[in-house]
């Protein structure tokens, strides 16, 4: 088992400094039991011993709980000061893993007050997530740090140095583009457990297939050349990689200073970075999660540059392809054969039998649509199929695009800007979203998202051809 098994999968969770608020040990002790974390949960602080806290014990000390009844993780969530001596108590009850919610050390010039945890967490062979962090969240075994719910288990795995962020990836990239999480770490100023432990756990980990990192700054150069290594492993091992790497201006880079406690490092380090390990950097949680769920629902087939597009209305269709080749994607012209087959069902009057395929009028009718996508497919010239709808998400339309896909060979993926507020048109889209993640069909709300993340995708393909046949 890995060191980090432990962690993960926790016998018992301790939360040291629980309150009855909305915020810091509360807040845990009630993410916990959301989540529906079932087993044992010990909460401590000497102010409210014996009072009851979500149906919960309040303990003095983590010193009272039998040493029959081993306690894997605990979270600290007490003023600065006073971490060392409880992290001292956590010690001798041979707790492996703490994380220190608390902030107030490096990222406010307390540098010496780290230093004094890290010697008592080598003392008693603890190993930290933190400070100034949220810690871990693990949809499989209902470790939870968020207040929303997460129905299902995924493959994206996560490391943050900010706890609010992590949190609200993970949400968006599950409800909003149906690509859950495996596992999500915030870690703040690293001080012990650090990018390249997580990394190195993930690069082993069944369950985590994608990797995303909201990254402010590496702690030492030692760490940033195993960062190096780790990540391009991943990336041939088939895990990509994301990077949003932030804090290359001077202001953004003081805000890093006060946030966590360390340097930002250079734009061009991590172009070279990402150059050389085949990872790829991000500007935005947006462009994380939408290249995230392009990566989880396009997993299972080979893409090339080579793109089958149609869509109702030539502008539209125009517009989608100039945004492709932009992005250094490809609109190739399709097959005479291909053609004949448009011929059989699409009326010649209006009609230019080209990529892209502008349907007109005829891409309304489901049973039209639903031949266009298995005759696109059908092409040798195209590697995927993207069809553009922006409105009209009606039930016949849906059973359409799920017939298509279910007979098609190639990956399917949809374009879908709003262009108008309509509340009944807004449930049936959403309903639309959610039976084409079922099938792997990832959805882009903009030409531009569809464009930046499947250019992603053909250079992690074109990078794995290129290594292996060094």
């Amino acid at each position: 088992m890995s060191d980090l098994e432990k962690l993960f999968n926790p016998r018992a969770i301790g939360i040291v400094g629980v309150n009855d608020k909305q915020y810091g040990g509360g807040y845990f002790l009630d993410t916990l039991q959301k989540g529906g974390y079932k087993r044992p949960i010990y909460i401590f602080n000497p102010r409210l011993k014996g009072s009851m806290l979500l149906g919960v014990e309040v303990l003095g000390s983590i010193i009272e709980v039998p040493d029959t009844e081993p306690i894997d993780y605990v979270i600290l969530a007490v003023p600065a000061e006073q971490c060392p001596t409880l992290l001292e108590e956590i010690g001798q009850k041979k707790v492996p893993f703490v994380t220190v919610f608390t902030s107030g050390f490096s990222e406010i010039g307390n540098v010496d007050l780290e230093v004094q945890l890290l010697d008592i967490a080598r003392k008693y062979n603890i190993r930290l997530i933190g400070p100034n962090c949220m810690g871990i969240f693990v949809l499989k075994s209902k470790v939870s740090i968020s207040p929303f719910n997460f129905p299902g288990c995924g493959d994206i795995g996560m490391i943050f140095q900010s706890g609010g962020q992590s949190v609200f990836s993970a949400l968006r990239a599950q409800s909003i583009f149906g690509a859950p999480f495996s596992k999500v770490i915030s870690i703040g100023n690293q001080i012990d457990l650090n990018f390249v432990d997580f990394l190195k756990y993930f690069l082993k980990d069944d369950e985590t297939n994608i990797i995303g990192l909201y990254v402010e700054n590496l702690k030492s150069k030692e760490i940033g050349r195993e960062f190096f290594q780790i990540v391009k492993k991943l990336s041939l091992s088939n895990k990509p990689v994301i990077i949003w790497k932030v804090g290359y201006g001077g202001s953004a880079q003081e805000a890093i200073l006060s946030h966590t406690g360390g340097l930002a490092g250079s734009m061009k380090i991590w172009k070279a970075i990402a150059k050389q390990t085949g990872a790829f950097l991000v500007k935005s949680s947006s462009e994380l999660v939408n290249l995230a769920m392009s990566f989880s629902h396009l997993k299972n087939f080979s893409i090339n540059r080579n793109m089958g597009v149609t869509g109702m209305g030539g502008g539209v269709s125009i517009e989608v392809t100039d945004l492709f080749e932009r992005y250094g994607l490809k609109i190739p012209k399709i097959e005479p054969k291909t053609v004949e087959k448009f011929k059989t069902f699409l009326p010649e009057v209006n009609t230019i039998f080209r990529n892209p395929l502008d349907l007109g009028g005829a891409g309304a009718i489901p049973s039209v649509f639903y031949k266009t996508l298995i005759t696109l497919d059908s092409d040798p010239n195209v590697s995927a199929v993207v069809f553009i709808k922006t409105y009209d998400f009606n039930e016949e339309f849906l059973q359409a695009v799920i017939r298509a896909r279910e007979e098609m060979k190639k990956p399917l993926i949809c374009v879908s800007e709003k262009i108008y507020d309509d509340m009944e048109d807004h449930v049936n889209k959403l309903k639309f979203k959610q039976e084409m993640f079922k099938r792997q069909v990832p959805i882009f709300e903009s030409a531009e998202e569809a464009a930046r993340s499947l250019r992603a995708i053909c250079e992690y393909n074109e990078f794995l051809i290129k290594t292996s046949s060094l």
